[in-house]
């Protein structure tokens, strides 16, 4: 475990000295069993001055690893795995249960491929039990629950910040096309487009009100959200507060504490206050600083020779107007809380002065490539955008039958690419065991595709393999 300065212990940020805002509850012997022993006071931290990426790293990449025990909350007996706080209706006597959780203890139980934070393996799938917040199971039966393999989390702060931009700027649009609707007097149609990415058509009236039917692969609120394989939590903060009680029983006080539920232990496991806000700043901040997935080095001359001619065939059969191979961010600088989190989760009004994470401060960050305008190119092989990506002639990725935030079943954002060759097995399910598989597996709008894909020679197709393949997590 790593050292953590404790309180009143000063440290130095740009020669000057600050108190850290990190304390550690001093009764506790130093064999507790006790995952959760530090907290981080992250209002202080804000106005400190202190870059608050090494503060909040150390203490986030402990707690993504501890193994959580009941001295720390673990386990909800008298609550569900659900988003909205919920009490259980038949409270159940087992610690863990893989199917409706707790299912894990520790977050790198399931996020460990190739290393911590990565994705994971069959063994590791969850499942996601989709309109029964109130229920517990024993089956695996797909009409209970939806299973799904474990996403890796590198490069997760800078998909953040694409969505947060890009949201914006379909904010911004549907802000002037309802001035040109109530300046015109009639109705005003706009496409919907940012960072070359389409989100279909938008019509305004000069009531103020909107035609939403012409949207394409985002929200009618226009928010992106980058995070779950359906696309439907828009930040780092939220997916956490949600994972922890879902699959630890470790409730943040952010969303199960007075505020929301008038208790300071809602699950009432006798442990109050079981995660602190300045705990899941912490979690968020190794998330989103972890490094993005990059290329393999010194392949071998003929992976080498593949790969430049299977990227090249990747793009001439049409999979790159999906899986983008970069998009470009004006802004490094990682807010927390961010601008878009919604009720029960942390908001920047809920604090004098958010967090600012400047990733620029990252070797691996000034490493990436930069455009004309000197915008970082964020290599993510993805849109951030929901697709069909099932049909009745080939419904491998359409296999779930229950609609996830009012996604439909068949329906999935793109999976960026980056990282692709170091997380295998595929698919939402992880139950397809080569690449060529998953992209046979492809239906819907991705059909054409396919089908080009299917089309091709047996050496073109391995050069699509040995480019999919160079795309690591580095270990």
């Amino acid at each position: 475990m790593t050292d953590f300065s404790r309180l009143g212990v000063l440290m130095t940020c740009a020669g000057l000295a600050f108190p850290t805002p990190l304390s550690a509850d001093p009764d506790l012997p130093p064999w507790s069993e006790r995952a959760i022993q530090e907290d981080i006071d992250i209002e202080a931290l804000a106005a400190s001055g202190q870059d608050p990426i090494p503060v909040l790293q150390p203490l986030g990449e402990h707690l993504f690893s501890a193994k959580f025990t009941s001295l720390d909350g673990a386990g909800r007996p008298d609550a569900t795995g659900a988003i909205v706080p919920t009490k259980v209706r038949r409270k159940s006597h087992l610690t863990f249960q893989r199917l409706a959780g707790p299912d894990a203890n520790a977050c790198a139980s399931c996020h460990n491929e190739p290393v911590v934070g990565g994705a994971g393996s069959f063994t590791a799938n969850v499942f996601v039990s989709e309109g029964f917040e109130s229920a517990d199971f024993d089956t695996i039966d797909p009409q209970f629950s939806n299973e799904r393999n474990t996403n890796a989390l590198q490069g997760a702060g800078l998909i953040e910040l694409l969505a947060r931009e890009m949201t914006t700027d379909l904010r911004t649009a549907r802000q002037s096309l309802l001035k040109k609707a109530r300046t015109s007097g009639q109705p005003e149609k706009t496409e919907l487009e940012t960072k070359g990415v389409t989100f279909g058509s938008l019509t305004a009236f000069p009531d103020g009100t909107l035609d939403v039917s012409g949207l394409d692969g985002v929200d009618d609120d226009l928010t992106i959200r980058p995070f779950s394989q359906k696309g439907v939590f828009a930040s780092l903060r939220q997916f956490t507060v949600n994972a922890m009680n879902a699959h630890h029983g470790i409730q943040p006080s952010e969303r199960f504490g007075p505020k929301w539920t008038g208790t300071r232990d809602f699950d009432a496991d006798g442990i109050a206050d079981e995660m602190s806000t300045g705990q899941i700043s912490a979690l968020v901040a190794w998330q989103a600083t972890l490094p993005a997935p990059t290329r393999m080095q010194d392949l071998p001359d003929v992976w080498e020779t593949a790969s430049a001619e299977g990227e090249q065939v990747f793009g001439t059969i049409g999979c790159s107007s999906c899986h983008i191979p970069s998009l470009p961010l004006d802004s490094l600088v990682f807010h927390d809380p961010g601008p878009f989190d919604t009720a029960g989760t942390l908001r920047p009004s809920d604090l004098d002065t958010p967090l600012a994470l400047d990733l620029a401060t990252l070797k691996w960050v000034q490493a990436l490539p930069k455009d004309a305008q000197g915008r970082v190119l964020v290599p993510l092989y993805g849109d951030l955008k929901r697709h069909e990506i099932a049909d009745t002639q080939n419904e491998t990725y359409g296999n779930e039958l229950l609609a996830q935030r009012f996604v439909a079943r068949d329906v999935f954002i793109t999976a960026e690419l980056w990282g692709i060759g170091s997380t295998a097995p595929y698919g939402h399910r992880g139950d397809l065991t080569t690449l060529n598989e998953a992209i046979l597996a492809h239906g819907g709008a991705a059909t054409e595709s396919r089908k080009a894909y299917s089309g091709l020679a047996e050496e073109e197709r391995q050069s699509v393999i040995a480019f999919l393949r160079s795309l690591e997590i580095a270990q």
